[in-house]
């Protein structure tokens, strides 16, 4: 039996802290994995569920883009936040029209994300209208009119923003893109722009593409593997066999973290012996607490030690066939780097001479390397250059297109490199709107859209009235929510199309439109036959992903079928894309994208052999690099850190081990020894010795910054506890999207424009009282 969801909101007096864990997984990973599903499952449904999740007849996990193996898989191919998330969505708890009739809007909008989310599963089409109290039932095809006047009445179409989350499938994502852009509008931001954007600007300008260029099989046979600013443990568990079966083989690994992560010390994997009842699995050899924002600073000083000692033993440490035939600039490169100031170094990193020159020497001793990273690199005010800093040193040592080399930087949610790949982009280049104009003849505008920061920005100012969602949590996941509740508000219509209630449900435009739609695990029929959609993982693999369980109402659509019927509402049925036809068949979307997306020829065939197929990547497959100059770009980038004012600390925004994304699964975080609670802030016990803040204080977070240093402005997060803490020094973390209130809307990467979450200048008041 199911458990009902909580009748009450989270009371943070309950919190509690324990010592933190040394390991990963185990005994506790599984028994929490079988409670969830119970609860919001039931037994029998787990079972079915969970032996279907990332199967080649079954479907995609919902939640990151790990990939699957390549041949055998496990009879239990997932790990404990897979199981969480479709525990989440395959729930037996439903949200019905009663729901909405008994909990007014203001009501609603009082709860905290945890609660919103364990109400359950969306089961029909509704509506808030301008000055409505509660959420009324709609009919899908009002529903759509609805969205079809407001479209249509639009000024302009750049006056609708058409936002994506990472979990739509490759055949919504097209049709998303292709709607918005047949309607005559770029403004097409994702979850990427907050996440990995730097990733794909830093990697199209050194390898000419912006995405990771190893597999699954180069990282299990890689010789030194580095992991820098990402916690395997909470946001990729499955990543952790792959370290372990790369270590069993004899890989280093080299963990690169403000925070002690639990899951890159030991991994105690639930699916062997050794696992359930032994020790574990060791895994970083060598741990570089390194200070927030310090990374750029670190690969500097390894690519100065690296030329230091190619000059010392020459053609010992540098890849000169490499660097000769294939890249670009390396002169440039090390003739800056023979100025690094070892003082700032220091001062950036907070890490001994030793460790670095122990992790140099790592570097040069291993001849296949594979550094990875997430959000710790791509959330900073120099996330760009810092990661041209990890790829200028792959590239001296000849890491780019060699088995068991490369780049991996880790996508955490189950789509969101496959969104991109089928053109949801603001700034798609020409070669693709060409071909959308001459497989669809419809015109194409060239104009550059909106990416995240830009549209919330023109939803502030009056530049954007209608604001659709394919899915995601805007108003959570966003940088500056006093901005971001502020621009959703100011809009004439929001749009989410939803699986499950979340906060952008109750930050909406004057009227709300809440659009239903299936899950991962869903059956999907259409026209009397099941279909299926298509996903790409974070190492271009594309495979299959098809639902089995009886959808949770019958009035809910899937994603194409939405987007079809809103475009044809919109459009009107003499317009030249067949959208009546691809909501029947998803084959039929298919062939167009085989002609549309390179790397798709054949489409229909190659997706359904057993693993799917392998996009093309031409750095990986034949050293070639699309770039401006035809060559691997190693760059010059000016030496950068944060500054910390006095008194001040540096705090970046996490993952507890109980949530994915703003999808809260629970309120504990069982590797950092939180139980119950989530406004907490972790502090490095020397620091709050020199503040004067005694562990356990309740404390209010003011966030301070501002272009000009003579014009700090500030924005405030009150009653977090504070926890005594190992991170490095100077340095804090907090829960998003509790802490987002704390990043300021302008506070942006340079070249990619995604939120600083990761370099926020705060300092701690106690509360009085």
């Amino acid at each position: 039996m199911a458990r009902e969801a909580p009748e009450h909101d989270v009371d943070e007096t309950e919190l509690s802290v324990s010592r933190p864990k040394q390991w990963a997984a185990g005994i506790p990973g599984v028994l929490v994995s079988l409670r969830h599903g119970i609860e919001q499952m039931g037994a029998l449904r787990s079972a079915r569920t969970l032996r279907l999740l990332n199967q080649r007849e079954g479907y995609d996990c919902p939640g990151c883009a790990w990939p699957e193996a390549q041949g055998h898989r496990k009879v239990a191919e997932f790990c404990e936040n897979g199981a969480k998330a479709v525990a989440e969505e395959a729930t037996k708890r439903t949200v019905g029209r009663e729901f909405f009739a008994a909990h007014p809007v203001r009501e609603l909008a009082a709860k905290t994300d945890y609660w919103l989310g364990q109400q359950g599963r969306l089961t029909e089409p509704m509506v808030l209208r301008p000055g409505g109290s509660h959420y009324e039932p709609i009919s899908w095809d009002s529903a759509f009119e609805l969205l079809a006047e407001q479209l249509r009445g639009l000024p302009s179409p750049d006056d609708a923003i058409f936002y994506t989350s990472g979990r739509t499938s490759n055949e919504a994502a097209f049709l998303w893109q292709l709607f918005a852009r047949s309607l005559g509008t770029n403004n097409l931001p994702d979850c990427s722009n907050m996440c990995h954007e730097s990733s794909g600007a830093a990697l199209k300008e050194t390898i000419g593409i912006g995405k990771g260029s190893v597999s699954l099989a180069d990282l299990e046979s890689a010789d030194l593997i580095v992991v820098v600013g990402q916690n395997p443990g909470t946001n990729h568990p499955r990543m952790l066999s792959s370290l372990e079966q790369a270590k069993q083989r004899g890989a280093k690994i080299v963990a690169v973290n403000p925070l002690p992560e639990a899951g890159l010390m030991r991994f105690k994997n639930p699916q062997n012996v050794r696992g359930l009842i032994g020790r574990g699995t060791p895994l970083a050899d060598l741990f570089l607490q390194i200070r927030l924002g310090g990374d750029l600073a670190l690969f500097q000083a390894v690519g100065h030690l690296l030329l230091l000692a190619e000059r010392a033993a020459p053609g010992t440490v540098v890849d000169w066939d490499f660097v000769q035939r294939h890249t670009h600039g390396f002169e440039a490169y090390a003739e800056h780097l023979q100025q690094l100031d070892w003082s700032e170094v220091d001062r950036a990193t907070g890490l001994s001479r030793k460790e670095i020159a122990r992790f140099s020497r790592m570097l040069m001793d291993s001849e296949r390397t594979v550094i990875c990273w997430a959000m710790g690199l791509t959330q900073h005010k120099h996330s760009v250059p810092t990661i041209q800093e990890v790829v200028n040193v792959l590239l001296t040592r000849g890491m780019i297109g060699k088995p068991g080399a490369g780049v991996c930087p880790v996508r955490g949610h189950s789509n969101v490199q496959g969104d991109r790949t089928m053109g949801v982009w603001e700034k798609m280049p020409e070669e693709f709107l060409a071909a959308l104009e001459h497989e669809f003849h419809i015109t194409v505008p060239r104009r550059h859209g909106f990416d995240t920061v830009e549209s919330l920005r023109a939803m502030r100012d009056g530049h954007a009235r209608v604001f659709l969602a394919m899915g995601g949590n805007f108003a959570a996941a966003t940088p500056d929510s006093e901005i971001s509740e502020a621009a959703l508000r100011n809009c004439s219509l929001t749009v989410q199309v939803s699986t499950k209630l979340n906060r952008s449900h109750v930050v909406h435009g004057r009227t709300a439109l809440i659009f239903p739609t299936l899950g991962r695990t869903d059956r999907d029929p259409q026209a009397g036959k099941d279909q299926f959609v298509t996903v790409e993982d974070s190492m271009s693999v594309v495979h299959r992903s098809r639902g089995r369980l009886k959808p949770s109402s019958p009035a809910l659509l899937s994603e194409v079928a939405i987007i079809c019927r809103a475009a044809r509402a919109t459009l009107g049925d003499g317009h030249p894309v067949p959208w009546a036809q691809f909501e029947r068949d998803y084959d039929k979307i298919r062939d167009r994208i085989a002609r549309v997306v390179p790397g798709f020829a054949d489409f229909n065939r190659r997706v359904r052999q057993p693993d799917g197929f392998v996009l093309p990547h031409p750095p990986r497959d034949s050293r070639t690099f699309e770039t401006s100059t035809g060559r691997a770009n190693l760059t010059v980038n000016t030496f950068e850190a944060p500054d910390l004012p006095a008194g001040r600390l540096l705090l970046q925004t996490v993952r507890s081990h109980d949530q994915y994304n703003t999808t809260i699964y629970g309120l504990d975080d069982r590797y950092r020894g939180v139980q119950d609670g989530r406004r907490v802030v972790f502090v490095n016990p020397e620091d709050l010795a020199e503040l004067e803040i005694p562990d356990g204080t309740i404390v209010d977070l003011i966030s301070e910054w501002a272009e000009d240093p003579q014009k700090i402005k500030e924005r405030r997060a009150e009653r977090f506890r504070v926890i005594a803490y190992p991170t490095a020094r100077g340095c804090a973390a907090a829960y998003f999207p509790e802490a987002n209130a704390l990043v300021p809307l302008d506070a942006t990467a340079r070249v990619s424009n995604t939120p600083m979450s990761k370099s926020i200048v705060v300092r701690l008041e106690p509360r009085r009282g």
